[in-house]
């Protein structure tokens, strides 16, 4: 367990500090990481949505986060990138 609080802890950290690196460089490195994951077997990747999904669900049921309909999200996006 220890381990694996390590390992949040550490990835909390990582992406604190690149979310204070500028846009380009932050986009530059979202590209690299999703490339990345291109070498996941389908086994793998199928495992990592999974996990995601529980980690939201966990979420909304607790209460901790608001669900936002589909077209809210793009919306704000388009907002946000002048779309």
């Amino acid at each position: 367990m220890i381990g694996i609080m390590a390992s949040i802890n550490n990835t909390e950290s990582i992406e604190r500090e690149m979310l204070r690196l500028d846009p380009e460089a932050r986009a530059k490195l979202v590209h690299s990481l999703v490339k990345s994951l291109g070498n996941l077997s389908e086994t793998e990747l199928e495992s990592l949505w999974l996990d995601e999904a529980e980690r939201r669900d966990t979420e909304l049921e607790s209460g901790s986060v608001e669900a936002v309909p589909g077209d809210e999200v793009f919306k704000r996006v388009r907002s946000r990138h002048g779309f």
